[in-house]
């Protein structure tokens, strides 16, 4: 299969009008905000999307919506990892008819499913759709990791192209890349903070939350790194690193929301039960993205 997923590809947050309901307008301005500053690719539906608020057919809708605004600009991907293969069967065919280039398939969560049964659900996944897939392994989310020797051997399925590592382990991120070598198979940081690190030991870029609130400045680690510029990119990276950190100020996904209204970006709420944060927190938060120079 030619597609190789790479460079920063934004987890995209999913706004939402004070119902509870995608904000159509506000996607489509946010879409273009990410590709006009330098994003390689937009992720929707994932994990700081919500995906686990939406129904399929929402999430068709949503997948729909990103596809038409990106107008070919940039690759869509679509998150379509749910618990069981049967749902996450449905919702990668969903998004292969809503138009989306390629699927980025989270592990089951909840349930605990073992090494054998993970490579018979992402096999299942993969004979069900021809667009390219992404295996998603995101422990502190899902409490189920995929060993290095599952994704070996998922490494030999045609359209299994790469995976997304949001462990935060270093080490099991180098090993996906040492033992994929030579194969048609591409990793990317999961973990903001390990973009430079990962291009260093070989990776293809990011899947990257952070590039909701600084898209140029994410986009600059991977630019800079694939010119030459290896200082510059992992400048960019120290300049990530804080906003990275304020994840901890509030619960996931509200501090992107809240940031990106802070910069004049239309978010809305994050799906309930998850609040908003206090003002000291907004604070913060806003003191951060101005050292940092997102926010002038």
């Amino acid at each position: 299969m030619s597609f190789v997923p790479k460079g920063i590809i934004p987890a995209m947050i999913t706004p939402l009008t004070q119902d509870y309901k995608v904000n159509e307008q506000a996607l489509r301005k946010l879409i273009d905000y990410l590709i006009v500053n330098g994003s390689h690719g937009i992720f929707v539906a994932g994990t700081a999307g919500e995906f686990y608020g939406f129904t399929p057919e929402e999430k068709r809708e949503m997948i729909g919506i990103t596809v038409d605004q990106a107008k070919g600009r940039v690759p869509v991907y679509a998150g379509t990892g749910s618990v069981t293969t049967r749902e996450s069967v449905l919702v990668t065919q969903i998004a292969e008819e809503a138009g989306a280039d390629a699927v980025s398939v989270l592990t089951p969560f909840f349930l605990k499913p073992n090494q054998d049964e993970l490579y018979k659900h992402y096999k299942d996944i993969a004979k069900s759709t021809k667009l390219p897939v992404l295996l998603y392994n995101n422990v502190p989310k899902t409490g189920v990791n995929i060993a290095v020797e599952t994704v070996k051997k998922l490494a030999d399925i045609q359209n299994v192209v790469g995976v997304k590592d949001s462990s935060g382990d270093f080490t099991l991120t180098s090993e996906y890349i040492r033992n994929t070598k030579g194969k048609d198979f591409y990793v990317l940081a999961g973990r903001d903070t390990l973009i430079h690190a990962c291009l260093c030991y070989g990776g293809n870029g990011a899947i990257a939350a952070c590039a909701n609130l600084a898209p140029r400045l994410m986009a600059d680690i991977y630019d800079k790194f694939m010119a030459g510029d290896i200082a510059g990119s992992l400048e960019a990276q120290y300049k990530v690193a804080p906003i990275r950190m304020s994840f901890t100020l509030g619960s996931f996904p509200t501090v992107l929301k809240e940031g990106l209204e802070l910069l004049g970006i239309e978010a809305g709420p994050s799906a309930a039960p998850i609040g908003t944060m206090t003002k000291e927190e907004k604070r913060q938060l806003k003191d951060m993205l101005t050292e940092v120079g997102v926010l002038k």
